[in-house]
């Protein structure tokens, strides 16, 4: 892939990163949160994390 294609892929990756925090935050201030609906956003938000972490690595390498 290019690197233009892998700064895409972070900045992609980033936006869901942020989508999911605002999703969270609006399931926090229900009066009743689902909480299994909160921990599968966490647990999203990990695996983006890591996909981020590997897209950045390769960005950095060329």
């Amino acid at each position: 892939m290019s690197k233009k294609k892998f700064r895409k892929s972070v900045d992609s990756i980033r936006q869901q990163i942020i989508k999911h925090h605002q999703k969270i935050a609006t399931e926090q201030e229900k009066p009743i949160p689902d909480e299994n609906l909160i921990e599968y956003w966490r647990k999203e938000i990990a695996g983006l994390e890591k996909s981020l972490a590997r897209a950045e690595k390769r960005l950095r390498r060329g």
